[in-house]
């Protein structure tokens, strides 16, 4: 139970503090896609997808832990990383982001959270979870992708790896845009930790490398899983109103551990403050909260879970679950940011036009 505690917090922590100073955020991420046509925290992912899969596979093929078989929801999977990434879109953050926002003081984000664990729980054990069960009862199929296009795991990742580093070093190569920084405060260690910003492939290393730790930490508790924030988000919900201590696992210490990090981490760069949102940020913080907890239920994982996780491991689930929730979160995206846009240039239009 310690060693459970002590572990989980630890890489809960790290991940936490590395997500606050870096500003690794895969919605932000998804959205420029669409907004901005910015594909820079795409290929960031992909980096520590990458990183994760060959340790993953390495530790595996040394015999540290077994990967066990699994099945997974296609409907399911589909239709519950599309109404998420709507979630993350009006929340302002996917799951470890709100996590890591909360950190940072931000109300919007608590409620977010809030809502997220509820709605997730009632997913996964309350009232909704005969509609969960009945939709995934659907095209149930093999999650494995070495399995099922009979070619070795490691083919695989070397395509991903070669896609990986082709989409990396065509972005570094563009001319660099300066973007102003403000004046130094700080030197030696307390800059490096708390001041100095960082380039989301330097990030992506070290999420990478965080998410690679996640397993054999984990394992050593006989949880084999990495990262995963929604069923130990759910389990702390069920954990406050039942007692029951069986509920509490090593993913529960994780995302605990997110929260201090980033508090840690904003503390000492002092960006923490209590920010209050306003009615409709509140209103968002709810019903993405709510999908977000829904849409992560149904497929079996967030953007991390999925996203981050489950491809790294070569699943089906994690590749089929990426795009699905990229598409929900462009969806989404076109309401919140480019129709409102639209109609401001178009007014503009018609107010220069009538001068």
């Amino acid at each position: 139970m310690v060693w459970m505690i002590i572990s989980g917090l630890i890489v809960g922590i790290l991940l936490g503090f590395v997500m606050q100073r870096t500003r690794f955020c895969l919605t932000g991420g998804f959205r420029d896609m669409y907004v901005q046509k910015n594909n820079k925290m795409f290929y960031a992912l992909l980096i520590a997808i990458s990183i994760q899969s060959i340790g993953l596979f390495t530790l595996v093929g040394l015999g540290v832990f077994k990967l066990e078989a699994a099945t997974f929801p296609l409907v399911g999977t589909i239709f519950g990383s599309f109404v998420f990434g709507i979630g993350i879109i009006l929340a302002g953050g996917c799951a470890t982001g709100t996590w890591y926002r909360a950190g940072e003081g931000l109300i919007g984000s608590w409620i977010a959270l809030v809502l997220y664990g509820v709605t997730a729980a009632i997913m996964k054990s309350g009232p909704l979870n005969p509609v969960q069960e009945k939709i995934n009862s659907y095209s149930v199929v093999n999650s494995n992708m070495a399995e099922t296009l009979n070619v070795p795991v490691w083919v695989l990742i070397a395509i991903l790896v070669i896609v990986t580093v082709y989409f990396v070093t065509k972005t570094l190569k563009k001319p660099k845009v300066a973007i102003p920084q403000l004046k130094q405060k700080y030197t030696g260690i307390r800059h490096i930790l708390f001041e100095k910003r960082y380039h989301p492939f330097a990030a992506a290393i070290a999420v990478g490398i965080i998410a690679l730790i996640a397993w054999p930490m984990s394992a050593s508790t006989g949880r084999i899983a990495g990262l995963g924030i929604t069923t130990p988000s759910a389990n702390i919900v069920q954990y406050l109103v039942t007692g029951d201590a069986s509920l509490i696992n090593w993913g529960v210490f994780l995302v605990l551990g997110i929260f201090i990090g980033s508090y840690i981490a904003a503390k000492g760069s002092r960006e923490f403050k209590w920010r209050m949102p306003d009615t409709k940020t509140i209103r968002n913080s709810v019903i993405g909260g709510a999908c977000m907890g829904v849409g992560a239920s149904l497929a079996g994982g967030c953007s991390i879970g999925n996203g981050l996780v489950s491809t790294a491991a070569m699943s089906w689930q994690g590749w089929v679950a990426l795009p699905s929730m990229i598409v929900g979160a462009w969806f989404m995206s076109y309401f919140i940011f480019v129709k409102p846009r639209k109609a401001r240039q178009t007014k503009t239009q018609v107010s220069t036009q009538s001068i």
